[in-house]
């Protein structure tokens, strides 16, 4: 008499992480829809996206912004936040609100998030615009002590340039970083996108611009390079360029 083998178990699913709920604005209109995505530590308060929605709104278009989980109005607690986190915050809330390919409008580390959806979700998006975009500063953003101290005690704290909080950096937000970078090779992006950076930018050299341009698969890629640009690119003659930028994307559309 044999032995009869036991049945193999059938894997069992990866339980799906739970979200925050996010706070957003929305404004019905024509499409695509425009939707503005944060830097790291911002919120959907800031100028730009504010005043990108009056825009949007005086032309009839649809508009979206919203904090990702553990910023601004969202629920959830910042330090426990990684970049995949906030990607899947913006894929749900394309998903949700839509309505189609939309228009991505990065700043900062919204350009890093624009990218990532862009490539992991083409069908979500129909153009992107990307302010100072910084993918992949998880790498070059760092010092190699900060990298050390990030690794060791789990946290970093840095003055902040826009208000009296340090801003907290996590390894688990570091370590989502590293593991998402995009600067290494081509990135299959093919949509139109519109690069705006400011010169004297000094927390997203403008060179990491160019090189992003450079290795962007689509064919359609301007970079608009503002001499007397800072960061943040939030002047009324900036938001006019962005603007532009938008108006360009949108025409074939």
């Amino acid at each position: 008499m044999t032995d009869t083998p036991a049945p193999t178990p059938a894997p069992v699913p990866a339980p799906v992480k739970e979200r925050p709920r996010l706070a957003y604005h929305h404004s019905e209109g024509t499409g695509p829809t425009i939707v503005f995505l944060s830097g790291y530590g911002s919120d959907m308060a800031g100028t730009k996206a504010v005043t990108l929605e009056a825009w949007a709104k005086s032309q009839g278009r649809a508009f979206l912004r919203f904090d990702y989980g553990g910023c601004g109005q969202s629920e959830g607690a910042f330090e426990d936040q990684t970049l995949v986190d906030w990607r899947d915050d913006t894929i749900a809330m394309l998903e949700a609100l839509g309505n189609g390919p939309a228009v991505l409008v990065g700043s900062s580390l919204g350009g890093w998030l624009m990218l990532l959806v862009a490539k992991l979700r083409p069908d979500l998006v129909a153009a992107l615009i990307g302010i100072a975009p910084a993918p992949d500063f998880t790498d070059w953003g760092f010092t190699p002590e900060e990298k050390l101290t990030l690794l060791s005690a789990g946290r970093l704290e840095r003055p902040n340039s826009y208000g009296p909080q340090p801003t907290v950096y996590t390894r688990a937000f570091w370590s989502s970083g590293e593991a998402n970078r995009l600067m290494f090779g081509w990135i299959e992006v093919t949509c139109p996108v519109r690069l705006l950076q400011g010169q004297r930018d000094t927390e997203v050299p403008w060179l990491r611009t160019t090189r992003l341009a450079d290795l962007l698969r689509s064919a359609d890629v301007q970079t608009l390079l503002v001499k007397d640009g800072d960061h943040r690119l939030s002047r009324d003659s900036d938001i006019a360029l962005i603007i532009r930028a938008v108006e360009d994307v949108i025409a074939p559309l």
